[in-house]
């Protein structure tokens, strides 16, 4: 099982060379993720937006352009349904957002003509390496649904999984995370959580295994799940950290970001193709992180 972000860039350079399109390319992180990208065998790319710009920025970062196409447009919007054509068609493996706003980014991904829908649900994932864990924890969903029903937690769950997988957790183990270990009524993340559970006990979930309620501390611990005599396949060993709303998933995100030493990568699932969407606050190590994941992923969404 893969535990590191260094073996995930190893994954990815065994794997045969996937290529992404970058929506807007025009950005120094952005690019500096592409060039190392490039350099280390992990993903090839196209560059779609405005060349001189483009040209700019790689002479101050040393990239050799003669190892890209560029597809010279100068309308923001214009360039991410190019980009996003570019994968639909086939000529790019997933799609990376560059200098645009998100909401323009989406609508071009959404596009009815060459967009990226299939019908099921869209979702963030993040992948965080962390000092104090033996694992990858993949965090779901921190950017995009901000109050799944309990339907839209199963396809939740099914694209962290697919993610996973990708990377080589071969059964991963989910955690729905709620603020107690017990079934509340009251609390409507508790009965989502086990309703989850029994669906993934009778093969409505496949692919994982799923438990819970679980508190944080009990997913993460297993010193802490033994002193609550909270027992399962995933106490205290969880891989998907299912939170219950876009509140929690942004904050324990961004908690994970800002106060620990660890490395991260993050894409949406849900879609044709995978999409690397990252925080403009990102550094260009997390950007080039999540093209690998990305990579890994469309190489999985091939054996469906």
């Amino acid at each position: 099982m893969i535990k590191n972000f260094a073996e995930v860039l190893q994954k990815a350079k065994d794997q045969e060379t996937k290529k992404v399109a970058v929506a807007v390319a025009q950005d120094k992180p952005v690019l500096e993720a592409i060039r190392d990208a490039k350099e280390q065998g992990i993903a090839d790319a196209i560059l779609v937006g405005e060349k001189s710009q483009i040209e700019a920025i790689a002479a101050e970062i040393g990239m050799d352009l003669s190892n890209f196409e560029i597809v010279d447009e100068k309308d923001s919007v214009k360039a991410a349904l190019k980009a996003v054509e570019l994968v639909s068609s086939g000529k790019a493996d997933m799609l990376m957002k560059g200098l645009i706003d998100t909401a323009n980014f989406l609508r071009a991904v959404l596009n009815k003509e060459v967009g990226l829908r299939t019908g099921k649900l869209m979702s963030h994932v993040g992948v965080f390496q962390l000092n104090n864990f033996d694992r990858l924890l993949f965090l779901t969903d921190a950017a995009f649904n901000m109050y799944p029903e309990l339907k839209d937690k199963v396809d939740i769950v099914k694209n962290a999984v697919t993610v996973a997988q990708a990377v080589g957790v071969e059964k991963p183990k989910v955690a729905p995370i709620c603020a107690v270990e017990v079934v509340n009524p009251s609390m409507q993340a508790t009965v989502d959580a086990s309703i989850l559970s029994k669906m993934n006990d009778r093969g409505q979930i496949k692919g994982c295994f799923i438990d819970g309620p679980l508190a944080l501390d009990n997913a993460l611990s297993e010193e802490a799940a033994a002193h609550k005599g909270v027992t399962g396949p995933v106490a205290g060993r969880a891989d998907i950290l299912l939170m219950p709303n876009i509140e929690a998933g942004n904050i324990m995100y961004k908690t994970l970001t800002y106060t620990t030493e660890c490395k991260s990568g993050a894409l949406l699932v849900g879609t044709s193709a995978p999409v690397v969407l990252t925080s403009r606050n990102d550094s260009h190590e997390t950007k080039m992180y999540s093209i690998a994941l990305a990579a890994l992923v469309a190489t999985q969404l091939k054996k469906k």
